[in-house]
């Protein structure tokens, strides 16, 4: 299905370039798994999704009803042998790389089954794709946690020390290790361009996880309790989960035109976005309405960076890539699907303006 009003002149990306692409996503029933598939699937590109079931019940890729419109597999990043399999039967020109165990304090809980899956998933994407002939570019989505943190005040560059503190960031920094080795070994005859994406937090309607902060104030707000910050000062780069991704997609689409674009990015918001936590509920709670509020509920618990930021010069200076828009309106888009889907209206419809409110800036 085509989806795409006004002229391409207009788009943030040229997602005609898009059509009849065949896709391959790992971790596609995730968050920002499903958002992309909605993107590419409406862009007219064959998708095929290689993941887990979804891990929350509700889960934006059941509801936005995703899965009759793609090619949706069931499986384990952590099994090479199927995985090879499906790869090569979808034969993908472009493959993105989301499956992962994305929760800092899950993966103090579960360090083994963060690393299989966070490293040796990276490994065997890697390998699936050295041994499929069709694949032209890959990216590999990573994280902004996975420098090594000295709560500076200023941004981290791609050229920093990768060396993540807890599990869930180390493991990503490991994943990071790993492509840039096998782009060095076995893909340095360009056959497939290769790119990692550092990506700040972000928000946007359909996230039901646990331990991430707007999440958590959507079930306090439904439920008409006070919000719980547990570390209302420490500062991130919040960005719209639309944000990224439309990166994401400029990023394979560039190296595929041309390998010399492969590398490492970082994808965040400008200075302004990066905001506390605090600060951050409060838009939500003024977004909200209905009165909510929050408190300052420090709980302790395993450790977390205080202070993030990233530089995103490279990304700007090589693509005259920008964010477009700021924290307020990232949340404001957040509340606007989340009241959507509670009214019981149309999700796929909300997505589609939404994301055609981004592609064309309106």
């Amino acid at each position: 299905m085509e989806h795409w009003k006004g002229s391409v002149e207009k788009m943030v990306v040229d997602l005609d370039y898009f059509k009849g692409k065949r896709i391959f996503i790992t971790g596609h029933t995730g968050f920002k798994g499903t958002w992309l598939s909605k993107i590419l699937i409406n862009a007219g590109a064959e998708v095929t999704g290689y993941s887990l079931a979804p891990k929350t019940e509700p889960n934006l890729f059941t509801i936005a009803k995703i899965e009759k419109e793609m090619n949706s597999i069931t499986g384990d990043i952590r099994d090479l042998g199927h995985l090879q399999t499906v790869i090569n039967g979808s034969k993908p020109e472009i493959v993105f790389h989301l499956a992962a165990q994305p929760i800092v304090r899950d993966s103090y809980r579960e360090p083994v089954y963060t690393y299989e899956t966070n490293v040796m998933g990276t490994v065997n994407i890697l390998e699936a794709i050295r041994h499929c002939e069709s694949v032209e570019s890959f990216l590999n989505v990573t994280t902004d946690k996975v420098y090594e943190n000295k709560e500076w005040h200023w941004g981290y560059r791609e050229n920093e020390s990768l060396n993540g503190f807890d599990p869930y960031s180390n493991s990503k920094s490991c994943s990071e290790l790993v492509t840039h080795s096998y782009k060095q070994s076995f893909f340095a005859d360009h056959r497939v361009a290769i790119s990692t994406a550092r990506a700040g937090n972000v928000i946007g309607g359909g996230d039901f996880a646990n331990d991430r902060i707007i999440p958590d104030c959507i079930r306090a707000a439904i439920n008409e309790e006070a919000i719980i910050v547990r570390n209302p000062h420490s500062i991130r780069p919040y960005q719209h989960v639309l944000e990224p991704l439309f990166a994401y997609i400029m990023l394979a689409k560039k190296q595929q035109e041309d390998a010399k674009y492969g590398g490492s990015y970082n994808v965040g918001p400008d200075e302004r976005d990066c905001v506390t936590t605090g600060d951050l509920v409060s838009i939500f709670c003024q977004s909200w309405g209905e009165d909510i509020k929050w408190k300052n509920c420090s709980q302790g618990g395993p450790h977390e960076a205080n202070f993030l930021k990233l530089d995103c010069s490279k990304l700007k200076t090589i693509f005259n890539w920008k964010p477009h828009w700021e924290v307020k309106t990232a949340v404001e888009k957040t509340v606007e699907w989340t009241k959507c889907y509670l009214n019981k209206s149309s999700v796929e419809e909300c997505m589609n303006k939404q994301i055609d409110e981004y592609m064309f800036m309106k």
